[in-house]
């Protein structure tokens, strides 16, 4: 674990500064393979990552860094590319995504986070879910990129309080993307590339996606008992809980816009979300 260094207040507040709200990203991360591939997903992530503002920080909340009952946030000075996936050609494997951290980012972070006695890790890296993403978004940062990690025992309206508690870092210059996928069903995967969606992962899909564009928290953090097709479109919620990240930092009343809204390999939903 990190978390020896001390700083004042006043140079972690030095450490970032002021800026216009910087914008909020879901992205439905899908298949590992995405990290090498050029498709219509990857392409969309290039054209983003092409229009985003300059960030100081880019913070990812992904799916794959699951720490129950404790939340960490990076702060090695440089980060590890992690592997966290098996079956995939050894090309997969070399990809390299050489990235800073940064210790002073980290405590800002940690300091909004106070309250839920968030810990420093040195250790982790970024996840596949972090730089599969990235490779195309932000081929080559000039800012740190750190990660937050996900309390997979915390219930989900606890976890959108705790999320929410860094939406003020947007008006310091940090770029936060939650990353995982709002329909997530690996044992009902079509492998077979013209094969059609799931009748229950679509319907799940467009409920869920009007829930967001109303802003319908309080349904969209009960989704087990909300939609009878949730049970079906996310057996596990763990990357489900990267999206009620991303949609706990939105401010009231700002404007998302919708990209990649396909469902991949029948019951894996690619449906991102942007502020705009």
């Amino acid at each position: 674990m990190g978390g020896m260094t001390r700083y004042t207040i006043e140079e972690l507040d030095r450490r970032l500064t002021p800026s216009p709200l910087m914008p909020v990203l879901f992205i439905g991360h899908g298949n590992p393979m995405n990290a090498i591939s050029d498709n219509d997903f990857t392409r969309a992530w290039h054209r983003i990552g092409e229009e985003l503002p300059e960030a100081q920080a880019i913070v990812v909340i992904s799916a794959h860094w699951l720490t129950p009952g404790e939340t960490h946030i990076t702060d090695a000075p440089r980060n590890r590319v992690i592997y966290d996936f098996g079956g995939f050609p050894d090309e997969l494997f070399r990809v390299q995504y050489p990235t800073e951290g940064d210790p002073q980012v980290a405590a800002l972070l940690a300091r909004q986070l106070a309250e839920y006695e968030a810990q420093l890790d040195a250790q982790w890296g970024l996840d596949h879910g972090t730089w599969s993403v990235l490779k195309h978004l932000a081929p080559a940062p000039h800012v740190p990129v750190l990660q937050v990690s996900i309390d997979y025992a915390m219930p989900l309206p606890k976890l959108y309080e705790l999320y929410s508690r860094l939406r003020a870092l947007r008006r310091r210059g940090v770029l936060f993307i939650g990353s995982g996928n709002i329909v997530h069903s690996l044992q009902r995967v079509r492998w077979d590339a013209a094969a059609p969606a799931w009748d229950w992962a679509e319907q799940f899909d467009h409920d869920t996606a009007a829930a967001i564009e109303q802003r319908d928290v309080s349904r969209l953090l009960d989704p087990y008992g909300t939609w009878s097709e949730a049970r079906l479109a996310v057996p596990t919620d763990d990357h489900y809980r990267p999206m009620v990240a991303a949609l706990s930092l939105l401010e009231p009343d700002e404007d998302l816009s919708f990209f990649n809204e396909a469902i991949d390999m029948g019951s894996i939903g690619m449906r991102s979300f942007l502020t705009v």
